[in-house]
């Protein structure tokens, strides 16, 4: 678990029942992939902002241009990460 914060020992894991546990082991995978999924979509906003924002923004707004390529980048991050949901569970139904 996280090291800076406060730990969980194993003296206390083993206090919990097995139901606590599953539900614990559980709410730790997702919170794993909550963690991944921000990640993810960070460096999705980094990678299309640096592609498409190349002007200083002056007026508070982005140009067509700009939004028009933020929209595509978006889109484009969005298909792939779909495609490959499907994929993985094509693999999965036929394994």
């Amino acid at each position: 678990m996280d090291s800076q914060g406060p730990g969980i020992e194993q003296a206390d894991l083993d206090k919990l029942n097995d139901k606590d546990k599953a539900e614990l082991r559980q709410f730790i995978t997702h919170e794993q992939q909550r963690t991944r999924i921000q990640g993810q979509t960070h460096a999705m906003t980094d990678l299309c902002w640096k592609k498409c924002v190349t002007s200083a923004i002056k007026s508070g707004e982005l140009d067509k241009s700009e939004q028009s390529c933020l929209t595509n980048c978006v889109d484009r991050f969005l298909d792939v990460n779909f495609l490959t949901m499907k994929h993985l569970t094509n693999l999965r139904r036929s394994s």
